[in-house]
């Protein structure tokens, strides 16, 4: 462990990057159950390849996260200042079967109830209020607005919306330097790597993808202040992601002119698509055309690009986003939670679709729903494999970790 703190302080070289970023995902999965299934995408899609598409609901064709877990929910802003809550991350993202998202969120949701220490009937409960709560999004156009929100959403919602650009700065950038300060978090750059991001920030899309914001002057001055290796999460394994520091207009004293924005590189998703579904085969513009889709808000302040003729999507990052982070909640919060993520899925999944598409999917979804206790079969069932495969494969993951570290 101490070996490890020294890793996480420190940049490496270039050619270590990929080293350091398995070691620090490999003891971030260590640390709970929970954190074992956000850092495990690649498990999920296996056992949802093992098993047949008959299992679930077949539901119509649209955009679909692909990766939909608590924690890629949150607060989001939009080119405005409006904040609402949803999806957040689109790497996997195609045109695919809803229910599948409901099935990624579902065991999400297990997993937390797992780490509060909640008795299992909890979770069958959760289960049924996911896939209740998701079905009223696609009743009439005049949908009811979700219901309260619980504390662990209003919670974040209500920094989200205090959140200034100062907030960000403190978090990212060094003092009055305006730059990225070297360590734990950002690392070096090589000097290709800058050249590259240069030019692409100098870029035509680039540039107005600075300016999209409400108050920026379109055609202000856009000037590259600082770029630095990101790392960050557990996504980003083996792939290129930057930060960059961008002055809009000569005047980044003012705070707001200057902006943040990442980079990252865009792979081929693991979640399956519909055998007969248009995507882009560019993996950077489906990100893109995902997010739009799904959470607009998100969508309208993205772009792709190529760097290093690599696909990349870009995006700027505003104080008033913020990751989701459920933690210890008790049966009634847990309960709450999960009926609210899924109105908020639900609706991401709902504005995608004409009225009478809405209307064939909830009744799809009701065909064989309970008025019991129980949730759906192919939900129940599903969460019951998938919490025992990633319970085994957490503690095999740790078993290994800890004698690797020995």
């Amino acid at each position: 462990m101490a070996k490890l703190g020294v890793i996480q302080g420190r940049a490496p070289r270039h050619s270590r990057r990929a080293e350091v970023l398995t070691a620090l995902r490999n003891f971030k999965m260590a640390t709970s159950a929970h954190a074992y299934v956000r850092g495990n995408t690649t498990q999920f899609y296996e056992w949802l390849a093992s098993i047949a598409a008959s299992s679930f609901p077949q539901g119509p064709a649209i955009w679909i996260c692909g990766d939909c877990h608590v924690g890629n929910l949150g607060p989001l802003a939009d080119i405005e200042g409006r904040v609402e809550m949803g999806l957040r991350d689109f790497d996997q993202t195609v045109i695919g079967n809803p229910a599948h998202d409901l099935m990624r969120l579902g065991l999400s949701l297990a997993m937390a109830a797992r780490s509060s220490d909640l008795p299992g009937v909890v979770t069958a409960k959760m289960m049924k209020g996911l896939v209740d709560d998701y079905v009223k999004e696609f009743g009439a156009r005049d949908r009811q607005p979700p219901p309260p929100q619980p504390a662990s959403i209003s919670r974040p919602m209500k920094e989200a919306k205090q959140r200034s650009w100062r907030h960000l700065a403190d978090e990212r950038i060094d003092g009055e330097t305006r730059a990225f300060p070297i360590g734990k978090q950002f690392w070096p750059v090589s000097r290709e790597e800058r050249e590259a991001i240069g030019l692409l920030f100098a870029s035509k899309e680039l540039q107005g993808l600075a300016t999209r914001l409400g108050y920026r002057e379109d055609g202000a001055k856009v000037k590259m202040m600082d770029c630095a290796y990101w790392r960050k999460g557990c996504s980003s394994l083996g792939l290129r992601r930057y930060a960059v520091l961008l002055d809009v207009g000569g005047k980044a004293a003012r705070g707001r002119d200057l902006c943040l924005f990442d980079v990252k590189e865009a792979t081929r998703p693991l979640s399956p698509r519909y055998d007969d579904a248009g995507m882009p085969r560019d993996h950077a513009e489906r990100v893109v055309m995902g997010a739009c889709n799904l959470s607009p808000f998100l969508g309208e302040r993205m772009v792709h690009a190529r760097l290093f003729d690599t696909p990349v999507f870009v995006r700027e990052l505003l104080p008033k986003d913020l990751k989701l982070e459920i933690e210890r909640v008790d049966t009634q919060e847990a309960l709450r939670v999960a009926r609210y993520l899924a109105r908020i899925v639900g609706r991401a999944h709902a504005r995608q679709l004409a009225c009478a598409e809405r209307k064939a999917w909830q009744a799809e979804l009701r065909r064989n729903r309970s008025k019991t206790i129980d949730a759906p079969s192919w939900l129940w069932s599903g969460v019951v494999d998938l919490v025992a495969v990633h319970e085994r494969a957490y503690l095999d993951h740790c078993r290994r970790y800890a004698l690797k570290a020995a």
